[in-house]
């Protein structure tokens, strides 16, 4: 048997192993959040794209649609526990999460509320329902790298900020909704990427 069809037969195997890793340990981190989890996921996702890279030729055909499976299932669930490490880590929790999803800040004083001297700034819950978004917009960032078509990446980030926009008001909204999607971008992208090698 010739060496490199019996060496892209182990890296395949390797891709698969380290895939299949990844997804489980991408599955239990969202459900049950712990960050060593993560940590194992990352680390079995950056052997799967290594191991994508390395490879000569497409895989078989019959393994491309387990490793797509792997790839999306990856992205898809890992994403939320890497977004939630990456503002944990930025901002040490000094956010009041909120009853929704969201996070609680203080509404801006107009200058008559200054004036007049209140103290009490009404506080509101804004980034609500950022869990299902995050799905979503992983789902099609994830989707249109294993399709060929990273341009949509422009289109989802766009149509996020665009309806997120008159909740950016408070600087830790701000600073969460970036952190938060450049985290969750990343990890979508970065499985979706494992896939595209693996299969192009």
């Amino acid at each position: 048997m010739d060496f490199h069809v019996i060496a892209d037969t182990l890296i395949c195997s390797a891709l698969v192993l380290a895939l299949v890793a990844s997804a489980a340990l991408s599955v239990l981190a969202y459900l049950r959040p712990r960050r060593t989890y993560l940590w194992f996921a990352a680390a079995t996702l950056g052997t799967a794209m290594l191991a994508a890279a390395s490879i000569d030729s497409p895989v078989a055909f019959g393994i491309a649609p387990l490793i797509t499976l792997l790839g999306l299932t990856t992205a898809i669930f890992g994403g939320s526990p890497a977004a939630a490490t990456a503002l944990d880590l930025a901002m040490g929790g000094t956010v009041a999460p909120g009853l929704h999803g969201g996070i609680i800040v203080a509404e801006r004083r107009t200058k008559a509320e200054e004036q007049q001297g209140l103290q009490a700034a009404t506080r509101r819950e804004v980034l609500r329902g950022g869990l299902t978004i995050g799905v979503l917009e992983r789902v099609a960032s994830a989707g249109a790298i294993v399709a060929g078509f990273p341009e949509a990446l422009a289109i989802v980030v766009a149509v996020k900020g665009v309806g997120r926009f008159t909740e950016l008001e408070a600087p830790e909204a701000r600073e969460r909704f970036i952190i938060g999607t450049f985290a969750s971008l990343i990890w979508a992208c970065a499985a979706a990427l494992v896939v595209h090698l693996a299969i192009r």
